[in-house]
This record gives C-alpha cells, sequence and structure tokens, in this order.
C-alpha cells in the first residue's frame, strides 16, 4: 500500500506552491487550505476503507486467522479518525504493518497444521485399504476351501441329480468369490493410488505453504519450526541473522522495484554460499536468517565466509534502467545453549546483528553507487 504519510506530505508541498501562486494571482474561491483540508479529509476516508476491505479479505482468506487481523486494522482506523498529526500517520502505518506480517505468519501456521492433520487422515486411509484388501483376499481363500468340500460330495453317483446341482452352485459360488476377490485387489489398487496421488499433492502444498513468495527462500514459520525440533533433540546448532545495510535508503531512492530485486538477488547469493546442510530463510523485509548445525569456530568460520561472498556489487532493475550498487550486511550469530528457548537465541543472534550495524554506520558502512 502506498504510504499515507508521504502522500501527505507531497500534497502539503503542492498546497504550499497552490498558496503561492493564489497569493500572486489574487483568485477567488475556496481557500488553498480548505482545499488540502478537503484532501486529508478524502485521503483519510480512502485510506480507513482501504483498511477495512483488507480486513475483510484477511476473514475471507482465512477465517479462523482473520477475525483478528480485522478487529486490530479497525482499531488503527478508529485512532486516524480522531488524531490526524504527522506522527499519528506514520505510527498507525508501521502498527498496519506489523499486523499483516503476524497475520500472514499466524495464518501460515494455522493451514501448515491442517494440512498436517488431513495428511495422518490420508494414510490412515490407506493403512485400512490394506487391511481391508488382505482380510477380502483371505477370506476369498476360505470360501474356496469349502467349495472344493462340497466339489467333492458332488461325485456321489447315486445322488445325480443333487450332485449337478451341487456343482452348478459349487462353479458358480466359486466364481463369484473369485470375482468378489479381484474387484476387491483392483478397488484397493484404485484407492492406495488415488491416496498416493492425494499425498504427493499434500507434500506439495506443504512445500509451496513453507516457501517465501518473493525469494524462494524458507519462510518465518518453517525456520522457527525447524530451531524448535533442534532444541527439542537437544542437538548443537547455531543462528545467523542478516540484514541488508541500508535497505530502506535504497527502497526510498529507487523504488520497490528495485528492492525487490535486491531481496531476490541477495537470497540467491545467500544460497549459493550455504552448505547443504544449512537452512536458509527469509525473517521479515530485508532480515534473513541461518541454521547452522554447528557451533563455536566451524560456525563462524561460516558466518565469515558468507559476509564475504554476499556483500560487494549488485545490478538492480529499476524503473529508468540498470542500478549499480555496492551493498554491505550486518550478521550476527548466536550459539544455543542448553535450556535456552527459541526467542532468547534468536534475540541474542539479533542483538549482534544490530551491533555489528552500529559498527558499519560508525566506519560509513554503506550503499554506494
Amino acid at each position: 500500500m502506498i504510504s499515507l504519510k508521504k502522500y501527505l506530505d507531497s500534497t502539503a508541498e503542492a498546497r504550499e506552491t497552490q498558496d503561492r501562486k493564489q497569493s500572486r494571482l489574487g483568485s477567488q474561491g475556496k481557500l488553498p487550505q480548505e482545499m488540502g483540508g478537503i484532501l486529508a479529509s478524502t485521503t483519510l476516508v480512502a485510506y480507513r476503507s482501504a483498511l477495512h476491505e483488507m480486513g475483510l479479505s484477511s476473514l475471507a482468506a482465512c477465517p479462523a486467522m482473520g477475525q483478528g487481523l480485522m478487529q486490530d486494522l479497525s482499531c488503527v482506523a478508529d485512532q486516524l479518525e480522531r488524531r490526524f498529526t504527522g506522527p499519528d500517520v506514520e505510527s498507525a502505518e508501521n502498527a498496519v504493518r506489523e499486523r499483516l506480517q503476524e497475520w500472514g505468519s499466524k495464518t501460515a501456521g494455522h493451514y501448515g497444521e491442517k494440512t498436517a492433520e488431513v495428511k495422518q487422515l490420508l494414510l490412515l486411509l490407506a493403512h485400512t485399504a490394506d487391511s481391508v484388501g488382505e482380510r477380502d483376499h483371505r477370506c476369498g481363500g476360505q470360501m474356496r476351501e469349502v467349495m472344493t468340500h462340497l466339489e467333492a460330495i458332488a461325485t456321489l453317483d447315486d445322488l445325480s441329480e443333487i450332485r449337478l446341482s451341487v456343482e452348478r452352485s459349487a462353479a458358480s459360488l466359486k466364481d463369484s468369490l473369485d470375482r468378489m476377490d479381484e474387484e476387491g485387489k483392483q478397488a484397493t489398487a484404485k484407492l492406495r493410488a488415488e491416496v498416493d496421488t492425494y499425498r504427493a499433492r499434500l507434500e506439495e502444498a506443504e512445500e509451496l505453504a513453507s516457501r517465501d513468495g518473493l525469494t524462494g527462500l524458507r519462510n518465518r514459520s518453517w525456520i522457527e519450526g525447524q530451531i524448535t525440533n533442534r532444541i527439542d533433540q537437544g542437538a548443537i546448532f547455531s543462528i545467523a541473522m542478516v540484514d541488508i545495510d541500508q535497505f530502506k535508503t535504497i527502497n526510498d531512492a529507487y523504488g520497490h522495484l528495485a528492492g525487490d530485486d535486491l531481496l531476490r538477488q541477495f537470497a540467491g547469493e545467500l544460497k549459493s554460499a550455504s552448505r547443504s546442510k544449512d537452512l536458509i530463510g527469509r525473517w521479515g523485509g530485508d532480515e534473513f536468517v541461518l541454521v547452522l548445525d554447528s557451533g563455536g569456530a566451524d560456525a563462524e568460520s561460516q558466518v565469515e565466509r558468507l559476509r564475504a561472498w554476499v556483500c560487494g556489487n549488485y545490478t538492480l532493475r529499476g524503473t529508468s534502467g540498470a542500478i549499480p550498487l555496492k551493498v554491505e550486511a550486518s550478521i550476527g550469530l548466536a550459539q544455543h545453549e542448553a535450556g535456552q528457548k527459541w526467542e532468547e537465541l534468536l534475540g541474542k543472534a539479533d542483538a549482534a546483528m544490530y551491533r555489528r550495524k552500529a559498527e558499519a554506520r560508525t566506519n560509513g558502512g554503506a550503499m554506494q553507487r
């Protein structure tokens, strides 16, 4: 969504220009300040309406999680109606961004849980189908033994009529049982094939749900799950938080198209520089996270190798053509300690990353053309 604060700032500049023109010309009609007030009021109504529609859309997309987001966005809209200063607008936009990110993470987790439940049900169905097939096959064999006995009885010469009747009945019954047995096998095979197809589709859906839409890396909820698993298993591992320096400046200077292109390219470089056993994900915005199955000197060595690889010259795609940039990144590393929760571990890595970022600013860090 276009920044409301930026839009109002631009209209304020336009209004000042119009004030000067109208003052020179002495024209009549609505005063520029009145027109500016009307424009600001109209913009506010449109923005609040957009927040309402976003809430409705989130509810339609995920009823279980959308109600909370819709209420949060309504609260932000109500606050804007009461107060409409520059700081209030900026605060509202930050609140909207945080709510949307939180909703996206929770919604992905919710659908991941539902997918897992459906997968378990289908696996149970597959096992049930196998059991039914085995039962039908076993029953068919038992009934064929009965038919064999009937055929033996039918060989008595002094019961010719009975013999013929029993033979016909036995043959007919045997054919029926054979047919039931074969049909049962076919039905079981068909059901198993269908279950395999559904299982493959679910796995594909799980894979898509675990990916970040912009960069193709794993998303935050998937990474959180992997970190939790390692903690539960008592594994030795480390977390590296990676943040692109001055990313906001790049967005402001060259637009979000260039910013998105940088995120995609940066993600690709992270993937290229990482080992096959390392896990890489986009944490949010211009932050990335790596899970390294090692600690101490090995993890530190890997982080230094990553920093050297991903930092350097990039060529971005902007609205006006190619944009050459030199990009730097700050990386914070933290090794998991016994008894440490994943929130504490990530907080430690995040703090280390921000220390690096502060050092970069002190040393003149940066984005250079």
